[in-house]
């Protein structure tokens, strides 16, 4: 088993090293899909915002690199990584991916809305890079211009559909997983990630949050939970055991992207606790939302 890691390891390498040839920023994952380093941060209270600043290895996606001496010395700290990541939204690709899920037993149709999108908003997606993942989904490779920031959202989009935007990740292809390996779809080795057509760029990117007057805040002040928060907080008391994370997660990516994340995160870690988790598990998983769906790529 060690000498199958090693050669999983070393195979990783190449494909991470191979791709920051490429000008894609990456860092080296395990077989959980999580970044392969331990947080120097490990054990401090949550939230952390620390990403890299304090000099060390395993802050996740702010480690991505395109050095080649850097990307090997992540894997050299890394022996049991099996795969890589590629850092979204930075230079020069600005990369945007649309990973389209398949979901059966929910019977959601990702690749069917992602088609009506486009039917309904009058473009079509270019023949791009698109590698096909373990559960039988795809990930489609898009860029963003210069002066558009795309944020990272889940099922915001569509059912199925989640957005890989800037702080977010993509598994490379060549990645081995749990579940399998990541690989190119047949046909599209050759490509490069084509521009996201205009419409769907702006359905991916969010409006400006609107004021919310004087009766409720400032303009600057983040829209109030309301009952939407309220309907967050009852969706994560009803959890059972084995889904607590899952939808603790899911309610707090949620408020964040409608801007009352901070409001929300003391009642969500409640709720949370009430359903079995401890306090630290629980502001992780609102910490790692707020990141997901705050992302702030380079």
């Amino acid at each position: 088993m060690a000498t199958i890691d090693r050669q999983t390891t070393t195979l990783a390498l190449a494909h991470a090293l191979s791709a920051a040839e490429r000008g894609l920023p990456v860092f080296p994952l395990s077989a959980t899909k999580l970044p392969a380093l331990r947080s120097p941060h490990h054990g401090e209270r949550p939230p952390v915002h620390c990403r890299g600043e304090c000099g060390l290895p395993g802050h996740g996606v702010h480690d991505a690199t395109t050095d080649p001496a850097a990307v090997r010395a992540l894997f050299a700290a890394a022996p049991r990584a099996t795969g890589y990541g590629i850092a979204c939204g930075r230079t020069p690709h600005r990369l945007i991916g649309i990973d389209l899920d398949i979901d059966t037993a929910h019977d959601n149709d990702s690749v069917g809305a992602l088609q009506q999108l486009a039917l309904q908003h009058l473009f079509t997606i270019p023949p791009t890079v698109t590698v096909l993942t373990p559960s039988g989904g795809r990930h489609l490779w898009l860029t963003g211009p210069a002066d558009t920031t795309v944020p990272n959202s889940a099922g915001r989009l569509a059912p199925g559909i989640d957005v890989r935007g800037a702080g977010g990740y993509l598994v490379g292809p060549g990645s081995v997983t749990a579940h399998g390996r990541y690989r190119l779809a047949p046909g599209t080795a050759h490509l490069t990630p084509a521009p996201c057509p205009r419409p769907l760029l702006r359905l991916l990117t969010p409006p400006p949050r609107r004021p919310t007057g004087p009766a409720t805040g400032s303009a600057n002040t983040p829209e109030a939970p309301g009952r939407r928060g309220e309907g967050l907080i009852q969706f994560v008391l009803a959890a059972h055991e084995g889904q607590r994370n899952t939808r603790l997660f899911w309610a707090a990516c949620r408020a964040y992207e409608h801007g009352f994340g901070d409001a929300l995160a003391d009642a969500l870690t409640t709720a949370a606790i009430r359903t079995g988790l401890t306090e630290q598990e629980a502001r992780a998983a609102i910490a790692s939302a707020e990141r997901l769906t705050r992302g702030r790529g380079d």
